[in-house]
């Protein structure tokens, strides 16, 4: 069982907390010689595998690291273009590695807003007055679940479809919220949220719900 990620977000959907506590990793490292027998094609920035899915490297995965040297969107770590590179014979055979990219700052600020607006629409689409809007979307390999105080901050949570004890999570959380950051003098509503003991608290409480799924009284 695993948490994933938690995410807290202002009633203005803007991102004001965000913690990444546990990545599944499925990187693939392989050397190869020339031709490159992968179709790679630039997208968002980087550089991912168009087609030639195999040996756990997919379709979407995009190209992390060069020879051990870690890459930077679309270029290695000494400025090179990833495509000029690896479409030139003389620097064969190439240790590349492939995987999931990683969000950044931006695109995890834009994640939350899009859920922000998503929330509305469900909100809104709901057949009854008052709904409180999309509470839990799950695929195959997550679930996102969701919590929303009356003031309007949302406190997001995703994890394994196995994980258990998340609505209590959830409300621990906010717990870990109005003790820790809301009772911080130097804290500002719906701003970030930088407090340590609010950092200590949260994790904490992430390595209890794995390990005992659903908090108990008193916890």
């Amino acid at each position: 069982m695993a948490i994933f990620s938690v995410y807290v977000v202002n009633k203005a959907g803007g991102l004001i907390y965000q913690l990444d506590h546990y990545a599944p990793r499925a990187d693939t490292e392989k050397t190869f010689s020339y031709p490159l027998d992968l179709v790679l094609r630039p997208h968002d920035e980087r550089v991912v595998v168009a087609f030639g899915q195999r040996d756990g490297i997919r379709v979407g995965h995009a190209v992390l690291a060069i020879n051990g040297a870690e890459v930077n969107g679309r270029f290695t770590a000494d400025g090179k273009d990833v495509l000029e590179f690896l479409g030139n014979p003389a620097n064969y055979p190439v240790s590349i590695r492939f995987g999931r990219h990683r969000l950044s700052s931006n695109e995890k600020l834009m994640l939350a807003s899009m859920f922000h607006s998503l929330f509305a629409i469900g909100s809104q689409l709901s057949p009854e007055v008052g709904s409180s809007g999309i509470e839990m979307l799950e695929t195959d390999t997550f679930k996102l679940h969701c919590f929303q105080t009356l003031t309007g901050i949302k406190f997001v949570v995703l994890a394994d479809p196995r994980q258990a004890g998340i609505d209590s999570l959830l409300r621990k959380i906010y717990e870990i919220y109005s003790d820790f950051a809301l009772k911080n003098p130097f804290y500002s509503l719906e701003m970030p949220i930088r407090c340590e003991l609010f950092d200590q608290n949260l994790k904490l409480a992430l390595e209890v719900a794995e390990k005992a799924g659903p908090f108990g009284p008193g916890s």
